[in-house]
C-alpha cells in the first residue's frame, strides 16, 4: 500500500492504495464520486473520462499513483451553484436517453472545447470518437456542442432545474 495524494476537482485529497489501483476505482469508491463510470475496463467505451490538466483520460486504465495534475470529474464542473454550459445544452438538447455514457461523452466533451474553443462539426465528430453511445444520440451529442460554441445557453442552477445531474 502507498499513500498517493490526487488533486481532484480543486480539493487534495490523501489516499492509501494499492500502486496499481486504477484511478476510476479510487474515484467511485474511495472519494465517493459517482461521475465516472465502469464500462468496458479497457478505455474504450469512454464511460470512465475524465480530464487530467485539460485533456481528457479514461480513468479505468491508468494506475491511481502515475496521476499527477489536476483530476475534473463530472462533479466537478458546475461551480458556484451553476451547471457548466455544457451540462446545460445537455439539458437543452435533451441529450441522454438511458443516460449511462453520459459523463464519458460530456467529459470527452468539455476537454475537446478545452482544446478547440470554435471545433468545426467534423472537428466535433473526430474529437468525440471512442466516447461510445449505445443510443446513438450522436446528432444530439453535436448539436449541444455547437450550442455551447455559438453562446446559446443560459445556465441554471441546480435547484431550479430538475435534470441537473448531467
Amino acid at each position: 500500500m502507498t499513500i498517493v495524494t490526487l488533486r481532484v476537482n480543486g480539493a487534495s485529497h490523501e489516499v492509501d492504495i494499492d500502486p496499481a489501483t486504477p484511478l476510476l476505482y479510487v474515484l467511485r469508491n474511495d472519494l465517493e464520486l459517482r461521475g465516472p463510470r465502469f464500462g468496458c475496463g479497457l478505455g474504450q467505451c469512454g464511460v470512465c473520462t475524465i480530464i487530467v490538466d485539460g485533456a481528457a483520460v479514461r480513468s479505468c486504465t491508468i494506475p491511481a499513483s502515475q496521476v499527477s495534475g489536476e483530476i475534473t470529474t463530472l462533479e466537478g464542473l458546475s461551480t458556484n451553484g451553476m451547471l457548466d454550459p455544457l451540462q446545460q445544452a445537455w439539458i437543452d438538447e435533451q441529450v441522454p436517453q438511458c443516460g449511462y455514457c453520459q459523463n464519458g461523452q460530456i467529459m470527452t466533451a468539455k476537454a475537446l472545447l478545452n482544446q478547440n474553443p470554435n471545433p468545426t462539426d467534423i472537428e466535433i465528430r473526430t474529437g468525440m470518437e471512442g466516447a461510445l453511445c449505445r443510443c446513438m444520440t450522436y446528432y444530439r451529442i453535436q448539436a449541444a456542442i455547437k450550442r455551447v460554441v455559438q453562446g446559446a445557453v443560459v445556465s441554471a442552477t441546480p435547484e431550479t432545474d430538475q435534470g441537473a445531474d448531467v
